[in-house]
């Protein structure tokens, strides 16, 4: 980056200094965002209270919407996902992380599963639920509570929802993170 004049170049540099001429705007660079970098920016967008601006249900819908195009087909599991801050279930260093289709760690060697199997696995369970003629789900038992993000949303769905968790670290943790969502119907156990 030699100056005609001789002169070094002074930083910041801008690039529409150097030789005269701005260089022109690389394609891949104007190509639609992936999946991933759309989460990315539907958070870095979004301004809310808490600063994270992840509390949005912009958000959360822009993940439904990405899972439906996947084959989420029920709606009350769609709604229900909705409803759920997933944010608030995974450590704040990870939280721009959350509304993508990925596992996290949520610590003691364990992950919150990723959006689109908490999808299925309910989906599952509600289609079980009509086949039995009921209207939703009544009283469901999970194993493994884990960090409670999955509790969240059977409490939207399910009558009564219990949970169990093995690992007091975790148990404590889903208590933590449900408490402030004052949930209708959700009970955790250590086992």
């Amino acid at each position: 980056m030699n100056d005609p004049a001789g002169k070094a170049p002074r930083f910041p540099l801008r690039l529409d200094q150097v030789g005269g001429q701005a260089p022109a705007p690389r394609k891949e660079l104007l190509r639609p965002q992936a999946p991933l970098q759309q989460a990315h920016a539907d958070a870095a967008r979004r301004a809310a209270p808490s600063g994270l601006g992840l509390d949005s249900a912009d958000v959360r819908r822009r993940m439904v919407q990405r899972l439906q195009a996947q084959g989420l087909q029920h709606e009350a599991v769609a709604a229900a996902l909705a409803e759920v801050p997933r944010h608030a279930f995974v450590d704040a260093a990870l939280a721009t992380q959350a509304y993508e289709d990925t596992s996290l760690p949520i610590g003691l060697g364990q992950t919150i599963s990723k959006p689109s199997v908490v999808a299925r696995m309910i989906e599952l369970l509600m289609h079980g639920a009509r086949a039995r003629a009921a209207s939703g789900l009544g009283r469901t038992l999970e194993i493994g509570t884990g960090c409670g993000y999955q509790a969240a949303v059977l409490s939207h769905l399910a009558t009564e929802v219990y949970s169990i968790e093995r690992l007091r670290g975790l148990h404590d943790k889903a208590r933590a993170n449900l408490r402030p969502l004052r949930l209708r119907s959700e009970e955790r156990r250590v086992g």
